[in-house]
């Protein structure tokens, strides 16, 4: 498979989500990713037993990279991991602000000393300002930055199921540091990069930051509806079956009311005449797609969605996630054996993927310690 990144070395002072995500996908990469835990670990190890033994969230981000257990407060051990990143090419972090000044290995000196070298300092809110010392956990962030109150019903706010803050803040470190590998071959300079997880998800925030700002609007819950386009989310079909819609121009309103509602009419009916009024008649086009869609059951509204040419999905569980007919995998080696993964999202020139082991704690460490220890 394509290891672009075959001969960058990555150290990474990390737990939990967001920098593992980050160094997880340079692992996938080909980069030797060398990751420095404490003698008990990366607490995300412990939070379930899920995968034979093993954490689901451990094993998602951890495929690939090298352990190494380090007491950083430590004389030696500290000189063990300056050595590394002497070494290294990309050095990533999220302890707390202030905690690398501490130690002697800030960003900005490293960067003195190494001016090759690319950092990436990884916090809950930045590595400045008023909240800069707050813990800051995924749940915490989608409540700060507001996604949790333009999600869940319209009875109450909701958190979105899985650890979006935590990806969005990965997702931001990786593509800044494949920038910066970028410059840096045309400067010769690494560079220092921030990232938080606040200001990656505000950033993801910025169409109801706009809408809210410029437009005046208060954006609303919706649930399985879309918050200002309609009509665009969860309809009932014949014995309560459900069928999602997505209309996202008038071309297709139009297939809609011609070939599935078979309702010509509402297509100049004024409440319905563009997307703006559609949204603020929302409640009375549900009810007059609910009330068609009624008399069907959903393999039919299916067939007239296909020859419409409109938008559907199904409400899947996570077991029909598993037995989707898109749905790939990777095969990813533990100590418990192999397991499968689903598949990240960018196929390289249509490989399969066959990613590295899911290290033990520790399993790199007399080994890394030999390679590095002082002269």
């Amino acid at each position: 498979m394509t290891k672009d990144l075959d001969g960058l070395q990555v150290v990474t002072l990390e737990q939990a989500v967001a920098a593992p995500y980050a160094s997880g996908k340079l692992a996938q990469a080909g980069a030797r990713v060398i990751k420095v835990e404490r003698e008990e670990g990366d607490f995300a190890r412990n939070y379930d037993n899920d995968v034979n033994g093993l954490s689901a969230y451990f094993v998602w981000l951890n495929h690939g990279k090298e352990s190494v257990c380090l007491n950083i407060k430590n004389n030696d051990d500290l000189t063990i991991l300056k050595n590394i990143i002497s070494k290294s090419d990309i050095f990533i972090q999220n302890l707390m602000p202030g905690a690398t000044n501490r130690l002697g290995i800030s960003s900005k000196s490293l960067r003195e000393k190494f001016p090759t070298l690319i950092t990436c300092d990884i916090s809950g809110y930045g590595q400045h300002g008023p909240y800069s010392k707050m813990k800051a956990y995924d749940l915490l962030i989608q409540a700060e930055s507001g996604l949790a109150n333009i999600n869940g019903s319209s009875q109450e706010p909701g958190r979105v199921g899985v650890s979006v803050c935590d990806i969005a803040a990965g997702m931001t470190s990786y593509q800044a540091i494949l920038q910066a590998l970028i410059g840096r071959n045309k400067t010769g300079l690494g560079r220092g990069i921030e990232v938080s997880l606040f200001h990656s998800l505000a950033d993801w925030m910025n169409v109801p930051y706009l809408q809210t700002t410029y437009g005046n609007r208060k954006v609303k819950r919706a649930g399985l509806h879309h918050a200002t386009i309609a009509p665009y989310g969860v309809y009932k079909c014949k014995q309560d079956e459900l069928i999602l819609i997505s209309i996202q121009n008038e071309r297709e309103w139009a297939n809609l009311c011609d070939f599935v509602l078979e309702k010509s009419k509402l297509i100049t009916d004024e409440r319905f005449t563009n997307n703006t009024n559609r949204v603020k008649n929302r409640g009375d086009l549900d009810q007059i797609i609910n009330e068609i869609f009624g008399i069907f059951n959903r393999k039919t509204i299916i067939q007239k969605l296909q020859k419409a040419g409109v938008a559907y999905g199904q409400l899947s569980t996570v077991e029909d996630l598993a037995k989707h007919p898109q749905t790939n995998f990777i095969s990813v080696s533990t100590s418990e054996g192999k397991i499968n993964l689903l598949s990240p999202g960018a196929i390289i020139n249509g490989e399969n993927l066959n990613f590295g082991k899911v290290p033990v704690l520790g399993e790199h460490t007399s080994q890394i310690k030999k390679e590095y220890k002082s002269e």
